[in-house]
């Protein structure tokens, strides 16, 4: 087994972004691909990382990119651009598909794709599942469960696995028992997976470490398995 990764360059209405392709090159057939989601620092160790483990699995890993060049790296201008995609589900929705085509586009891959997000990512997968895009699978992990754009009956063609920390204090249980209302009146096929004992941003080993934001080693690698499971089941 050998692990490798390249980097693939793609845009948005006319906005370049560079993410990173992760894959065994043990695996000579084209594998199934899983886009990845980064959480709100951007493109960042914790996303390749992921990547990384996700193609130990076996799978065909992209690490996309959802703010551009000349962005990470600059709290001022991470958080406008998470203003700006927020405020704007239509906008994040496109961007997110951008990354799901980059993906589609690679011959090692084979279609279709699941995807993960952590934090921002995960509301990027939620998102996407609520745009009707179709997925083998869509796992949002310690992500903001809220949108402007909630989903229509029948819309979400994808299965659904959050996986949450119960002292999460930013995305508190109101947010999530709001997030079953919708899921239930989409008609959609959903999980949730509540980690006792940890907060936001339970799988950042790394930090940062904010009010409110803590690595949880329990809850990790409990996620870890049940996005292990989950994405099995997708029978692709």
């Amino acid at each position: 087994m050998t692990i490798q990764s390249r980097d693939i360059r793609y845009e948005d209405l006319g906005t370049r972004l560079t993410g990173s392709f992760v894959w065994d090159d043990a695996v000579t057939e084209p594998r199934p691909g899983v886009l990845v989601f980064h959480g709100g620092a951007g493109l960042d160790d914790h996303a390749l990382g992921r990547a990384g483990w996700l193609a130990q699995l076996g799978y065909g890993a992209f690490a996309c990119n959802m703010y551009g060049e000349g962005v990470a790296g600059s709290r001022e201008r991470v958080m406008r651009q998470i203003s700006e995609l927020r405020g704007n589900p239509e906008n994040l929705r496109r961007r997110a598909l951008a990354g799901l085509q980059a993906l589609a586009a690679l011959p090692e891959v084979r279609l279709p794709a699941a995807a993960v997000g952590y934090c921002f990512g995960g509301m990027c997968v939620l998102e996407l599942a609520r745009s009707g895009v179709e997925l083998v699978g869509a796992v949002c992990v310690h992500g903001t469960l809220e949108t402007r754009l909630p989903a229509e009956p029948n819309r979400v063609k994808t299965r659904v696995l959050v996986c949450h920390g119960a002292l999460d204090p930013h995305v508190p249980m109101t947010q999530v028992s709001a997030f079953a209302e919708e899921m239930k009146e989409a008609g959609a096929d959903w999980q949730l997976v509540i980690y006792g004992g940890a907060m936001h941003g339970f799988t950042h080993e790394a930090g940062p470490f904010l009010p409110g934001v803590a690595y949880h080693r329990q809850a990790d690698a409990r996620s870890r398995a049940a996005i292990q499971s989950f994405l099995s089941e997708g029978a692709y």
